[in-house]
């Protein structure tokens, strides 16, 4: 006899991997993009406790995303070499001055200037290759990086002084970067260590503040006190979305969509913020997007080669 018919095979909604990845790498940067209407509310709060409270927050809920996924042994791991050990101090002292700089700019109404940094940042990356792992560059690159320093030359000369705050953006997340870069030591572990180097510090500056009764935390209003404890995860939750596309989508789409976060944080500056955009400001960033172009239209022809 022959037994029952076989059931159909059930066809399940799957979405497609790449599209997920490309979904997570957007979401991303345009959290990072929109990150300034996060901190625009905390203005009455000093950076500095600011940036404390980001790091011990980030570590306190990092640390207990690895715990529950029985991660912890890759930062025993790391904190264990000696070599990933000092790379990971130095990379969480240069994004802690990258971070600290960040929330003053947009404090004090230099969010423009501060989208300036992570348009360069790039380029700022390429140059560092050449300097640092002896890469070459062909004549596009070449090209972009020479008219982005164009922009920045002539920003200098209009305004009397150079983009301190850009420079010194991208000057920090670039070298940042290429520590990261050396290290073998994933994203969100490397992101545990640092937080976990930077925290006796955070915590000690903070102990301080409220010692001396001038600390926000418990003293401000409830929204404050939320966006302060929140900070954590804004931090973190980007960070592990960029980790998860980055495996999924060719970098050449990265190298494209990381343009979201300064383009958000430029028009937030000037169209949220009303912060200054004169057309001498104007000439130089318009030599540094044409730069972008070239370096990205060139990496677009690479990656299809």
């Amino acid at each position: 006899m022959r037994g029952p018919p076989p059931k159909p095979p059930v066809i399940e909604n799957v979405t497609p991997a790449p599209f997920s990845g490309l979904a997570a790498a957007v979401g991303a940067f345009v959290i990072w993009g929109v990150f300034p209407l996060y901190l625009k509310p905390m203005a009455e709060v000093p950076a500095l406790q600011i940036m404390a409270h980001r790091v011990v927050w980030c570590c306190l809920l990092v640390f207990g995303w690895l715990a529950i996924r029985g991660e912890l042994g890759a930062v025993r791991a790391a904190l264990a070499d000696r070599g990933s050990r000092m790379r990971l101090a130095a990379s969480a002292t240069l994004i802690s001055i990258n971070w600290l700089l960040y929330v003053w700019a947009v404090n004090n109404g230099h969010t423009v200037e501060a989208s300036l940094g992570y348009f360069i940042n790039p380029l700022l990356n390429v140059v560092l290759g050449v300097m640092v792992l002896h890469e070459r560059l062909n004549r596009a690159q070449w090209l972009a990086v020479s008219l982005a320093a164009l922009g920045v030359i002539y920003l200098t000369a209009a305004t009397a002084h150079p983009p301190w705050i850009a420079l010194a953006l991208a000057v920090s997340f670039g070298t940042y970067g290429l520590i990261r870069k050396v290290v073998k030591v994933d994203s969100v572990p490397g992101l545990a260590t640092e937080t976990l180097l930077l925290a006796p510090f955070a915590i000690a500056f903070l102990a301080w503040c409220e010692v001396r009764g001038v600390g926000a935390l418990g003293h401000a209003s409830v929204g404050i006190n939320a966006l302060l404890v929140g900070s954590g995860l804004i931090t973190a939750l980007p960070l592990a979305l960029f980790a998860y596309g980055a495996r999924l989508i060719p970098y050449s789409t990265i190298g494209i969509v990381q343009y979201i976060g300064p383009t958000l944080q430029f028009l937030i500056g000037v169209f949220v913020f009303r912060e200054a955009f004169t057309a001498e400001r104007a000439v130089g960033f318009v030599a540094i997007w044409a730069a972008l172009a070239i370096y990205a239209a060139d990496g677009a022809r690479r990656m299809r080669k």
